[in-house]
């Protein structure tokens, strides 16, 4: 997809589609309101006979308008504009998105958007064009590759305009660079997310690892088989891949864009490509989306691939932990007591809470790097989900510094997590009589126990963790992967280089 930005001019801009803003009241934007008097009012007429009140979202589509250049006109609702005339960051978004929808039974597949005359609070042209761009491409996204006959896509862009003031152009061509290269790492995310398991294994990640680093001066990446795991005292995250046929991989990238001296920032992501739960198994009901449980993993490759689109001057370690978790004669058993490659002793008390099994392995073989600071991604738990939902992931941390720098980059990319406790008080509801740590702290308070798992194996570096279980994918009618949290990594990482 091309994407540009230049001076619109509404009324004489020859596209297939120009889209122009309206704002709660009906109030016109500035070329809506061009158009209108260039057509003697008329769009004014119609607005009104069609009930058009500008609310968030809301569009209208004209295939054959007066007095304008465009093939077709089609008018967005922003919402409420403040004092300032500023309209919300999710009333912003939510009005872009409407646009696919709104084209989707039109042949379009070149549009010109007018951005200029729509103020967000707080945010600049560099961040509006990013977000059309990350909305758009996400658009196009497809899941459908593996069907026989996958359906013709209803709404195809190969072009798109964005329209700023000439004061605003150099940051809106930043913003539209780097959205693509956060699309292009969603859409990663996403594509890896949606792959059922019987392709997507450990083996399968770690080949999709190494493509990412072809060609690349500076991304490399290797990949640690089970023998060398079990050389380095991983028994841990062994423990996990003990059931299944598909062999375990741990998966490090080493990207070098910044001075040599300078620490690397660590992204460590769960690779769990299926999740039966082992032996304490899952209910039948709904374990097909248990192929999103390396969603972490798939996030870490998504943020380096946009990290070799971008080459920001910062150096980023990633480790992936991926496996598959299985229920045959080798599976770990409840009840079974594994060493770590720190040394502590686990007993697994249930053997559906392996992802913190293969974290503490991953985290610990990290430390070797000596990170500035490292991120743990993962679909830890589905506590996370009854506490928070789909829409914000859950923050734990060790270091303050480091929680308010992601809530902020969170913020920034729209792509927001929530600070949870991590108190010593619920540590001791880890505590075993037969090893030094038990894997499950019992129904309360799981999404923060599992974190406090993790946190004894990080306490010698500044570390967060993000549990992703509710925001890695959508259920129901719109399942699929959502390639988060991809946007928050890479402001994160943009943030600190």
């Amino acid at each position: 997809m091309q994407i540009t930005t230049k001076i619109l001019d509404a009324v004489k801009q020859s596209t297939q589609c120009l889209i122009v803003a309206s704002f709660d009241g009906g109030k016109l934007s500035a070329a809506a309101n061009a158009i209108n008097v260039a057509d003697a009012r008329q769009l004014e007429t119609l607005l009104k006979r069609e009930k058009f009140d500008g609310r968030t979202a809301q569009s209208l589509l004209l295939l054959i308008p007066q007095g304008i250049a465009a093939d077709r006109l089609l008018i967005i609702g922003f919402g409420a504009q403040d004092k300032q005339g500023n309209v919300s960051a999710d009333n912003f978004r939510k009005a872009l998105q409407k646009i696919a929808d709104a084209l989707k039974s039109t042949p379009c597949s070149e549009i010109s958007i007018v951005l200029g005359d729509v103020s967000v609070a707080d945010k600049d042209a560099e961040w509006q064009a990013r977000q059309a761009v990350e909305i758009l491409i996400a658009s196009q996204d497809r899941a459908d590759s593996l069907k026989s006959k996958p359906a013709e896509p209803s709404f195809v862009l190969s072009k798109v305009t964005l329209g700023f003031p000439k004061a605003n152009a150099t940051a809106a061509a930043k913003g539209i660079k780097i959205g693509q290269a956060i699309a292009s790492g969603v859409s990663l995310a996403r594509i890896l997310g949606n792959l059922p398991g019987n392709i997507c294994t450990p083996t399968y990640l770690a080949s999709e690892a190494k493509k990412l680093a072809r060609g690349q001066s500076l991304l490399s990446v290797k990949v640690l088989e089970e023998k060398a795991m079990q050389e380095l005292g991983m028994g841990s995250l062994l423990s996990v891949s003990a059931g299944s046929d598909q062999p375990a991989k741990l998966i490090v990238l080493e990207y070098k864009g910044g001075n040599k001296k300078d620490a690397p920032i660590a992204l460590v992501g769960k690779g769990i490509t299926f999740d039966t739960g082992g032996i304490s198994l899952k209910p039948g009901a709904g374990m097909d989306e248990m192929k999103f449980d390396m969603c972490g993993a798939a996030s870490v490759l998504g943020t380096f691939k946009t990290l070799v689109e971008l080459q920001p001057a910062i150096n980023v370690v990633g480790v992936v932990a991926a496996s598959e978790n299985m229920p045959n004669g080798n599976a770990t058993k409840p009840g079974d007591i594994v060493t770590s490659m720190a040394g502590l002793t686990i007993e697994v008390l249930n053997t559906d809470a392996e992802g913190r099994l293969v974290l503490c392995d991953a985290l610990t073989y990290t430390e070797r790097f000596k990170p500035k600071a490292v991120i743990d991604i993962a679909t830890l738990t589905g506590a996370c989900v009854v506490a928070l939902g789909n829409h914000a992931s859950g923050l734990f941390s060790n270091n303050e510094a480091l929680a308010q720098g992601i809530l902020k980059a969170g913020q920034a990319a729209h792509d927001r997590a929530w600070q949870m406790p991590l108190w010593d008080d619920y540590q001791k509801q880890l505590d075993s009589n037969f090893a030094d740590i038990a894997n499950i702290g019992g129904p309360a308070g799981g999404s923060i126990t599992a974190a406090c798992f993790l946190s004894r194996f990080t306490k010698n570096f500044a570390w967060a963790h993000l549990d992703i279980a509710g925001t890695a994918w959508l259920s129901g009618g719109a399942k699929g992967a959502t390639g988060r949290p991809v946007p928050l990594l890479v402001q994160y990482l943009l943030d600190n280089q």
